[in-house]
């Protein structure tokens, strides 16, 4: 489904803030993973959603995703693969715009976007089934203007958006980071939901190691640059956060030693 294979990537190489954020990493997704990357502050979980995504190019190594080479593909003919939600609930979205054109052009990824030939009357019924789904009202404010949404409103909102058309690849980049914690309870809840009932193959970026155990059926645990853990299946369902903390260091430890 998606492949990593030995990647490569330093920032301001060649000065003092020379920094290799992503050193050799090879990473293969099944179609339908669910996986949660956790790691700290510039261990590279950003950077990796960003080189799939194609916002940096990769120094070294290669991206395919459905045996498409994305190596070399700009960003945004990568866009009609990929569904994309941010830390930031203000991006994603379009403050001006009202909910149903959000959702219109979200709708049209990978065609020619516009607005010009209207809303069908069976494309807006879609958008409200879809809203109704997220039980948060917004199916009853479809002209609403997403400026005036709450944060938790507006990421349910860019979550559904990416969602609209089936993407090959869903990244979601500590997409509940900024909201509270009830609120960030319910967007997790429907990422869940939704990333279960369409089998959607999943990255979640994450800093909270109880969201990295409780969602997905695998977990990656990144350390300056590189996969130190890579838990899945039986053993993931049984892992704690004490367990997690114990490998990384062991795992890190061992980095250490073969350098």
């Amino acid at each position: 489904m998606l492949e990593l294979n030995n990647i490569y990537k330093t920032f301001h190489a060649g000065t003092v803030n020379e920094k290799r954020a992503i050193n050799g990493v090879s990473l293969k997704l099944e179609d339908g993973d669910f996986v949660t990357v956790i790691g700290g502050n510039g261990a590279g979980k950003s950077t990796i959603l960003n080189l799939i995504a194609g916002v940096f190019p990769v120094d070294e190594g290669n991206i395919r995703l459905n045996d498409i080479d994305l190596t070399h593909l700009p960003e945004h003919k990568r866009a009609k693969y990929l569904g994309r939600v941010f830390q930031d609930p203000m991006m994603g979205t379009a403050a001006t715009m009202g909910i149903e054109e959000n959702l219109a052009l979200a709708y049209r990824r990978g065609q020619s976007r516009g607005l010009g030939s209207g809303i069908s009357s069976k494309e807006r019924q879609l958008y409200q089934e879809k809203l109704a789904a997220l039980g948060l009202g917004l199916e009853d404010r479809m002209t609403s203007k997403v400026g005036l949404l709450s944060g938790g409103q507006r990421q349910a909102l860019t979550l559904l958006m990416a969602t609209l058309k089936k993407p090959d690849l869903l990244l979601l980049d500590e997409h509940t980071a900024a909201l509270d914690p009830k609120t960030a309870d319910k967007v997790l809840q429907l990422t869940d939901e939704l990333v279960s009932r369409d089998k959607l193959t999943t990255l979640m970026v994450t800093h909270n190691m109880k969201n990295a155990i409780q969602y997905g059926n695998r977990l990656i645990m990144m350390d300056a640059g590189r996969i130190v853990v890579d838990i899945s299946g039986e053993e993931k369902k049984k892992l704690t956060v004490r367990d997690l903390l114990e490998k990384f260091h062991i795992e890190s430890d061992r980095m250490l030693l073969s350098e």
